[in-house]
């Protein structure tokens, strides 16, 4: 069972809790979800210099509020906080389509918090993975390397996985390696888990990688 369900979605309530959360009727249910999607990618992109993990939105009647970790904080916020009113603007005008004239709109808030040890939050480590294959770096050597780092930082076990026309061959296979205990079935356990693409030459690699922090 452990294989065949997103490890994050399987333990939602007792270890992780929803990335967004907010109630609306079934008539905006489905623009809402649309706009979060929305949102999410859009920041993922802009702000991937930064180190970007996640997004977090909260909505309530007046206010959307925005939670955003990333590993180096000081580029999304910029000299004197200017970063943070440029992609507030951003968020208001470009992805929300907030009218500065509308009294009625909601109040959006961002807060920009830190990822204490990037190399324990499985995006930024399948990030980190997917950029060093687009260079085209022997893919054992990154594999090995990443698991390393991961174990030093105090993971229990990490698990990588890619699959694709690995290091250019002709038939695309698929290779993974392992360091320690990754107990999917567990639903204490918390694993963070996550899928990155690698757009590399040869065309498309799917990164996976579980690390399991209990």
């Amino acid at each position: 069972m452990g294989n065949k369900i997103h490890p994050i979605a399987f333990r939602l309530g007792p270890v992780y809790t929803w990335t967004s959360r907010w109630f609306s009727n079934k008539k905006l249910y489905k623009s809402l979800v649309l706009d979060d999607v929305k949102l999410r990618r859009s920041l993922m992109v802009k702000l991937k210099s930064a180190g970007i993990a996640r997004v977090e939105i909260e909505r309530s009647i007046n206010r959307i509020g925005l939670t955003i970790y990333v590993a180096r904080p000081g580029v999304v916020i910029g000299r004197g906080g200017t970063g943070t009113e440029d992609l507030k603007k951003y968020v208001e005008t470009s992805l929300l389509k907030i009218k500065p004239e509308d009294k009625n709109a909601p109040k959006l808030d961002i807060r920009v918090e830190q990822v204490k040890e990037p190399n324990l939050d499985a995006h930024l480590v399948a990030t980190g993975i997917a950029d060093q294959l687009a260079k085209r770096l022997p893919s054992k050597r990154i594999m090995k390397q990443t698991i390393e780092r991961v174990m030093t930082a105090g993971a229990r076990g990490v698990k990588v996985r890619l699959g694709g026309r690995i290091n250019g061959a002709e038939i695309a296979r698929v290779e993974h390696l392992q360091q320690g205990v990754i107990p999917l079935s567990s639903i204490k356990e918390k694993i963070d888990f996550a899928a990155v693409p690698a757009y590399t030459r040869s065309g498309y690699i799917g990164v996976k990688v579980w690390i399991c922090l209990q």
